[in-house]
C-alpha cells in the first residue's frame, strides 16, 4: 500500500491509500480548467491510452536520447514499468540504476489526461517536489498528447525555488511501434527518453511505496 501523507493528485481504488491535501483533491475532483472536451477530443484520448493496454504489467529498458543539461545522477540503467493499467489510471515506474523514487500516472478524464510525476522516498514518503504535471489542453492525438504545467505545480516549483520549471512541458507518444517517449520541455531545455517497447524485460523490484505486484 502506498501512504503520501501531502498533496496527491491520483486517485486509484483499492490499490493505493492516500491523505491528499483537502485543496489539491477539490480540484481533482471538479476538474482543472481544461480545453479540448469534444466527442473528437476524448476518442483520440482513449485510444492513446488504449494504446498501453498491450504491455501493461510488463518492464522495458530505456535510454536518453537527448539531454540539453546532462546530470550524472542519470548515467545509470533505465526501466520503465508499465504496471498498473486500470479503467482510466496508468501507473508507469521509472527506476534509474538503483533509484527507485520516480512514477509516472497518466489519468483519463472526459476531455482530457492528467499527467503526475510522483516523487517518493525509500520509505515511501513523498519528495517535497511531488506530485508535478499538467493536463492536455488540447485533442492531441491516439498517439502522442501534451501536457503543460498545471497551476498547482507551478506553485509547488516556486515555493521550492524552481521557477525556471513553471514553463514545462511533457510530451509522452509513440513515434513509431516498438517507442514510446518521454520528452520534457521548456525555453531552453530538452530532455528526451525513449523506451524500447521491443522486447520485454525482467520485472524490477517494486517502486518505493509500491508493494509487490
Amino acid at each position: 500500500m502506498i501512504r503520501w501523507n501531502r498533496q496527491i493528485v491520483l486517485i486509484s481504488t483499492a490499490m493505493l491509500v492516500f491523505n491528499v491535501h483537502p485543496n489539491r483533491l477539490a480540484n481533482v475532483l471538479a476538474g482543472e480548467s481544461a480545453t479540448g472536451s469534444s466527442r473528437d477530443s476524448s476518442q483520440d484520448q482513449a485510444k492513446f491510452m488504449q494504446a498501453f493496454q498491450p504491455y501493461c504489467g510488463q518492464a522495458f529498458a530505456a535510454r536518453i536520447m537527448q539531454d540539453s543539461a546532462p546530470n550524472p545522477d542519470w548515467d545509470h540503467p533505465l526501466v520503465v514499468h508499465i504496471r498498473d493499467c486500470e479503467d482510466s489510471v496508468i501507473r508507469m515506474p521509472l527506476q534509474v540504476g538503483a533509484d527507485r523514487s520516480r512514477t509516472w500516472v497518466l489519468t483519463f478524464h472526459s476531455g482530457s489526461i492528467d499527467f503526475q510525476h510522483i516523487h517518493l522516498h525509500q520509505d515511501g514518503s513523498p519528495d517535497a517536489v511531488s506530485p508535478y504535471g499538467g493536463r492536455s489542453l488540447d485533442a492531441g492525438s491516439a498517439t502522442q498528447q501534451n501536457f503543460p504545467a498545471d497551476e498547482a505545480s507551478k506553485a509547488l516549483f516556486i515555493t521550492n525555488g524552481l521557477e525556471v520549471s513553471v514553463s514545462n512541458t511533457w510530451t509522452i507518444d509513440f513515434p513509431d511501434k516498438l517507442t514510446m517517449r518521454y520528452q520534457l520541455n521548456r525555453p531552453g531545455r530538452h530532455f528526451e527518453v525513449h523506451v524500447d517497447l521491443g522486447e520485454a524485460i525482467p520485472l524490477p523490484p517494486p517502486a518505493w511505496g509500491y508493494s509487490q505486484p
